[in-house]
Formats: structure tokens, sequence, C-alpha cells
């Protein structure tokens, strides 16, 4: 039987370089989603997050907007075993949105507009690591790649970058998440290729 490939034209890393273990580059910027892609425009767009007591706060497009903007410049790592180096966003950081909520949470469930779901510590949406992204490349974020907003966790493999983001939950203890439950690894970080629940 011939050997997969991941279906585009790549590199294998070199010792010491940025490219994880196990990944490939590519120029390109593959779409992979659970289901369709869900049409959400900004003008019924809204983000909800939720503590562990219930409190919620919530935010439109205009006050998304509104708030604190970041760009960044990032590499992204896949579980499908694809990387792409210096991809460009803006948005806003989640460290803006937590700022003065009273929590004693350690994990973050994130839903998704069509019904995905995925699991994170809250730790790692803190701090300067996870941004709601609504930009990339200087322009409005696509549809297919999570448009009009998506969670940006880029030193996680991409399924925790949740697309179409709709909330945050905040909990005491932690639930899988839609591809968690199905075999992928609880964390998923590209470093130590924690690709399945036996990684």
């Amino acid at each position: 039987m011939a050997a997969l490939t991941p279906g585009f034209r790549a590199r294998r890393r070199a010792p010491g370089d940025r490219l994880p273990p196990g990944q490939f580059t590519t120029e390109g910027f593959p779409v992979l989603s659970a289901g369709p892609t869900p049409v959400v425009g900004t003008d019924r767009w809204e983000l909800t997050l939720t503590t562990e007591t219930g409190d919620r706060r919530s935010w439109t497009w205009s006050r998304l907007m509104a708030l604190p903007q970041d760009d960044l410049t990032t590499d992204l790592h896949c579980v499908t075993r694809w990387s792409k180096f210096d991809t460009r966003w803006g948005g806003v950081s989640l460290d803006v949105l937590l700022e003065g909520v009273d929590t004693h949470a350690t994990y973050a469930w994130i839903e998704s507009y069509g019904g995905y779901t995925t699991n994170l510590p809250l730790a790692d949406l803190r701090d300067g690591k996870a941004w709601i992204a609504h930009t990339y490349d200087g322009r409005p974020l696509p549809a297919e790649h999570g448009g009009p907003a998506r969670l940006l966790v880029p030193h996680l493999y991409l399924w925790k970058s949740a697309k179409w983001i709709s909330g945050i939950q905040l909990r005491l203890t932690d639930q899988q998440g839609f591809w968690e439950s199905l075999g992928y690894h609880d964390y998923g970080d590209p470093w130590r290729e924690q690709r399945t629940w036996g990684d």
C-alpha cells in the first residue's frame, strides 16, 4: 500500500528549527472543518462569557471592535501535520475579555456557531496566549477560516482554536469537546505531538 501524504507541498523539519516534530510546512492555508460552514453576519454575531457561578458578559460585534486590538504574527500547527509560518492576525486578547472577571475556574469550555466545542485549561487563554481573531492577512476573516471571529490559541494544535466562536464557559472541572471525545488529545501540544489519547 502506498504511503499517505498530507496532500500539499512541504518540507520536513530540520533539527533546531521552529517546525514541531512530525509536521510539514505549507504555503497555503488548508480548510478543515467538522461540519458545514456556519454563515454568521456581524449584525447578529455575539460572544458570551459565562463564569462557573453563572455570571455573564457578552459582546456584540461593535462592542468587540471597540476594545483594544492586537496585531500579531504567529505560526500555526494543525494536528493533520501541516504547519504554516508567519500568519498575520488581528483581534482582541482574551486578557482583555477576562479582565476583572471573578472566577475560581481552571478550565474553559468553548462553543461555536454550528455546535462545535473544545476544552482548554483557562491558563492557556491568559497572559498573551489567546485572542478572538477577526482579521487575517489584513482582511476580514473569511467564513471558511472561522469568520467573522474565531478563537486563536497558536501554541496548541489548531483544532483548539475554535472557528465561529460564540461562547466561553469557565468551569471548575474539565469536559471533553467534540474532537477530544472522539480520541484527540485533551491538551494538544504540537511540540510533544499530543495528537490522540495515547500520546
